[in-house]
């Protein structure tokens, strides 16, 4: 999109007088300013600045102390830069706003390494090199949940009143009583360019799943994914909802996941995973054999929180274990069937509460490994891969960030820069953590032991 559209288009809009100006941090979450409209022309040519370390924070917002030290550079600022996404409209405020999308450069008009959108954005480069495209889709799951409780409950039914307490997997009658929010949850979508295809009712009390559609460009799938977890927040705020993409909200039903499906097309717009048979293509296994080899170490970019673990157990249709399959959804990654013109891999290891960029490309830089490489994967797994996996995930948060600090598979898709950031970040919300005592501590232990 052009400069002149994106102000022809806030011409037409005369409602909307101030916009957010962000860059998507670590954690996947928009930071940035508030401004008056008449920036808008600054904001899209690149003329506003935030300092680099915003992109560098912990989930509290926090500077992170063992990373790129802020007070050794000065806490330089870097350039926003314009991403070339059309800006979103926001109509859940109070008064009407819009999002300018940014991401950063540095003083001197390289790209800023630290940045997870220019991560991403290296992997899809790298697959133009070898005359591929990317064709991506993701499918995100969220729970609703009542604002006012603590802990957290499901929320009461719009239409009856009652509060929903059973996994209605598949419920029709679920989604009719929350028509309303989905239907205005469609409607942002539709205002914000993003693909939204099938709603269903997942298998937890006020949990759904909306699918968006796969787009032949990484950096707007995930664009589409970071936005579409904003406006769902938003939205579920209006209609007087919480809504949550933590992986585990409770403790005793389904997690939140993020499945991300993709395809390579050649220059001619072939499938090369596409050979006319059952199986796939020689690139195909070659693309899960690279995926396979990187799981361990690219975990953490999957399961980036404590709470992330909660998700990854037996038996709960996430992933526990290094393993693929052909139409096996107890594998980490799964070959779907269907036509052979769409052959494609899911991939099933990431919660919704990772990060949509590194998540892309920690996937797509992984499969561009093992075609580079020619990495041969193992042998599909047939039946329940939980009985018959040999090489785990990690089972935990800190055993992750180690295998992620070294992975020689992060070494060749991430920058130094940004794996010492993440890792540092990640190591102290760790300490964070684990330096508080919870009240079901306190009951189990002190006057028992």
């Amino acid at each position: 999109m052009a400069v002149t559209e994106m102000l022809e288009w806030l011409r037409k809009h005369p409602e909307i007088q101030s916009l957010r100006v962000a860059v998507c941090d670590l954690n996947g979450n928009m930071r940035g300013k508030s401004v008056p409209i008449h920036q808008a022309k600054k904001a899209l040519e690149g003329h506003l600045r935030m300092p680099l370390s915003v992109s560098r924070v912990d989930i509290w917002g926090e500077d992170i102390a063992d990373g790129e030290s802020d007070f050794e550079t000065g806490d330089a600022d870097g350039i926003c830069e314009w991403t070339g996404r059309e800006i979103s409209p926001v109509d859940w405020l109070a008064k009407p706003t819009a999002l300018i999308p940014l991401w950063l450069r540095q003083e001197d008009g390289s790209v800023f390494p630290g940045d997870s959108r220019r991560a991403l954005a290296a992997v899809v480069e790298r697959f133009s090199a070898l005359g591929l495209t990317a064709v991506v889709a993701t499918e995100l799951e969220f729970y609703l949940v009542d604002p006012n409780a603590n802990p957290p409950m499901p929320p009461k039914s719009p239409i009856t009143g009652r509060r929903l307490d059973g996994d209605g997997v598949l419920s029709i009658d679920e989604l009719d009583q929350f028509e309303a929010f989905i239907n205005d949850v469609y409607a942002a979508c539709t205002a914000q360019n993003i693909p939204a295809d099938a709603a269903i009712a997942e298998n937890g009390a006020g949990q759904f799943e909306l699918n968006l559609l796969h787009a032949d460009d990484p950096l707007k799938a995930a664009d589409d994914a970071v936005l579409f977890k904003r406006l769902v927040k938003g939205i579920a705020r209006k209609h007087g909802f919480a809504a949550s993409f933590m992986a585990k909200p409770y403790g005793d039903r389904a997690g939140n996941s993020m499945h991300v499906h993709f395809s390579l097309l050649d220059e001619n717009g072939n499938n090369v995973f596409n050979d006319g048979t059952d199986l796939g293509s020689v690139t195909l296994r070659h693309a899960v054999g690279g995926l396979l080899g990187a799981m361990t170490e690219s975990t953490l970019l999957f399961a980036p929180h404590l709470n992330s673990y909660r998700r990854l157990q037996p038996g709960s249709l996430a992933p526990t274990g290094v393993s693929w399959g052909y139409e096996n959804r107890t594998a980490a990654i799964r070959i779907p069937g269907g036509s052979y013109s769409a052959r494609r891999i899911e991939h099933r290891v990431a919660g919704a509460d990772a990060n949509p960029y590194l998540v892309l490309a920690g996937v797509l830089g992984a499969a561009a490994e093992g075609i580079e490489q020619q990495v041969q994967p193992t042998e599909p797994v047939v039946g329940n891969a939980y009985t018959q996996t040999t090489k785990y995930l990690p089972f935990d948060w800190a055993s992750a960030i180690e295998a992620f600090e070294q992975g020689r598979y992060m070494e060749r898709i991430f920058s130094p820069v940004l794996r010492k950031m993440l890792a540092s970040c990640k190591r102290q919300e760790l300490k964070v953590f684990t330096g508080r005592v919870t009240d079901f501590e306190y009951h189990s232990y002190l006057e028992t032991v």
